[in-house]
């Protein structure tokens, strides 16, 4: 019980990374290095997310090698080697006992309202040192980006989404408060990736509820209360566009491309010379060196993993991606106490890797969180099956090939 509330208590604070070392790093180190000390166990199921994290990390290491200021590139690879760690760590707990995972969400939403109310009261001024909690007059919550505090208020979003959808109509109000307040204060945040990472992981949820749910009545509850929501949304939303100071931020930032991509070595054109200089560079050129030659950073987790940890941890990583999102896909409709976390995680975890392609997603707690908890659930679904003396897919009751569910 005491290590399950100190799980509960990391996620929690998760959502407080105002400065680094962030107080998330400081309690899960000393957490993990206690865990480890009275039997954290890494299982065959969990030891390949493992393996490839730490090939991912030797190609950073190496790329170090090609720098000629070590001035950052060491505690860069420092909060790199933690977060795959940490990956690693949540992975192991949540095989060990799934109801960890109930636990770990119940602290995610509550760090995202408090964190998305700082965003909200802060955006406009209703709470001294409200500046603290934004960033270039947009909504940070209590995080240093808004495009990192926008995108870490999805999973919560979704799981009480999903509890809105499955759960007693007498629970409905506080969930719906829960999810309107993280989304406005996602709104705020404006930022382009995290407004479409919340509008396809919404309506992908939906859609796979409905694959699962066959019952007549309970998908017209879901398309009844999920049209009620879309609704309430888009009146909030009305609403919130009549204040001049929403308006005209929200008028510029819904332009496709802005200057700062299109224009003169901006995103798209770095993404171009960045990835035509990576190809001959295969140590890479070490962590944050690209920003010191051109006005920004990657913005671009496929580039980044090239010029931070060279050819062999861009391998790596696409490997991960592929695998971890491969895991999700085989076990998503299965009829598991786990399901819901892994059909929300899978689910924000593609979104993330769609928005990778404009954004760097790195050093992103919440993303290594996700990769957990995903990997985890693949490890219970595993050990399942082997308790049931499933070692091969045994034939179903309509005669085709496959696991019963």
């Amino acid at each position: 019980m005491a290590g399950s509330a100190m799980v509960t208590l990391a996620v929690f604070l998760s959502g407080f990374v105002i400065s680094e070392p962030a107080p998330y790093e400081l309690f899960l180190v000393g957490l993990i290095g206690l865990w480890a000390l009275f039997g954290l166990k890494i299982s065959r199921h969990v030891a390949p997310l493992l393996a490839l994290l730490i090939l991912f990390m030797t190609g950073g290491i190496i790329s170090l090698v090609t720098m000629a200021d070590l001035e950052t590139g060491p505690m860069y690879m420092a909060v790199s080697g933690f977060l795959a760690l940490s990956s690693v760590f949540f992975a192991a707990i949540i095989e060990a006992r799934h109801d960890r995972l109930k636990l770990i969400f119940n602290a995610w939403v509550a760090a995202g309202v408090i964190t998305a109310l700082l965003g909200i009261l802060g955006y406009f001024g209703a709470i001294p040192g409200g500046e603290n909690f934004t960033l270039y007059d947009r909504a940070k919550g209590a995080f240093q980006d808004p495009n990192v505090f926008g995108p870490f208020l999805v999973a919560p979003s979704l799981y009480l989404i999903h509890g809105l959808l499955t759960d007693r109509l007498s629970r409905a109000p506080l969930k719906a408060l829960g999810i309107l307040i993280m989304a406005f204060g996602l709104f705020l945040s404006f930022s382009r990736a995290a407004w479409a990472l919340y509008l396809f992981c919404a309506c992908a949820l939906v859609l796979v509820m409905l694959l699962k749910e066959r019952t007549g009545a309970f998908r017209l509850k879901i398309l009844t209360l999920t049209l009620s929501g879309a609704i309430l949304m888009v009146a909030t939303l009305v609403v919130a566009l009549q204040i001049p100071q929403v308006a005209d931020l929200f008028s510029s930032r819904t332009q496709l491309v802005q200057d700062y991509d299109g224009g003169h070595l901006g995103r798209f054109e770095r993404h171009r010379i960045g990835f035509l200089m990576s190809m001959e560079k295969p140590l890479g050129i070490g962590p944050m060196v690209f920003s010191t030659m051109f006005p920004e950073d990657e913005h671009n987790i496929w580039l980044k993993s090239l010029t931070s940890y060279g050819w062999l941890g861009f391998v790596c990583y696409v490997v991960l991606i592929c695998w971890t999102l491969s895991i999700g896909f085989r076990f998503l409709l299965l009829d598991r106490p786990w399901q819901p976390a892994l059909m929300i995680s899978w689910i924000v975890l593609i979104g993330h890797t769609a928005i990778g392609n404009v954004i760097d997603t790195d050093h992103w707690r919440h993303f290594y969180l996700l990769l957990g908890i995903v990997w985890g659930c693949g490890a219970l679904e595993m050990r399942y099956r082997a308790s049931r003396g499933w070692p091969a897919p045994a034939p179903r009751q309509d005669g085709r090939k496959g696991y019963p569910t």
